[in-house]
């Protein structure tokens, strides 16, 4: 178990502590930019609880009549990727870094999954689906801005994202034939 770890929870898999670690201080650093700093910030605020996301799905529907129902669809599966992270964390309960001071306040203290990650992945891929082009790398940034942030290790936002885009793919396929549209 990692030195930061509370008792009971579990430690990043395979020894990864360590490369998480120096990883995550590497990226924070950026932080102290003020500019990036404000950035983060901006960012952390809009992905809390998928509201980010779930408010681009919301648009979607109401501005593309045509397909407003595999909009719909599409937020749903990015709320519920958001939902399956926090279920997930009360399973796993690791610790965020306390080696960094973070740049956010967060609304919980257990960091594995980072639900941001979880649902931006899957609003990349539901959205881009879709063909929302901006979301992908909006995405992406969500997930950069946790580890700036200093809120969550390398290992937590790629579980997230993975997760995200696994719940959005695998319920496409499961409802639509393969696409969420």
């Amino acid at each position: 178990m990692d030195e930061l770890d509370e008792p009971g929870a579990r430690s990043a898999p395979g020894g990864l502590s360590d490369l998480d670690h120096r990883i995550l201080s590497a990226l924070h650093a950026r932080g102290a930019h003020p500019g990036v700093a404000r950035t983060v910030r901006a960012l952390s605020g809009a992905g809390e609880h998928g509201a980010l996301w779930i408010a681009a799905g919301a648009l979607g529907a109401a501005v593309d009549t045509p397909r407003r129902a595999a909009w719909l669809r599409a937020t749903a599966l990015t709320a519920g990727a958001h939902l399956a992270s926090m279920g997930l964390k009360r399973v796993v309960r690791r610790p965020r870094p306390r080696h960094v001071e973070p740049l956010v306040r967060t609304a919980g203290r257990h960091s594995f999954p980072s639900s941001h990650a979880a649902s931006a992945g899957a609003a990349a891929v539901a959205y881009g689906a879709l063909g929302a082009h901006a979301v992908p790398p909006l995405a992406a940034a969500m997930c950069l801005s946790r580890l700036v942030a200093g809120v969550h290790y390398p290992t937590d936002v790629a579980a997230g994202a993975a997760l995200g885009a696994l719940t959005a793919s695998l319920a496409a396929r499961r409802t639509t034939g393969g696409r969420c549209g």
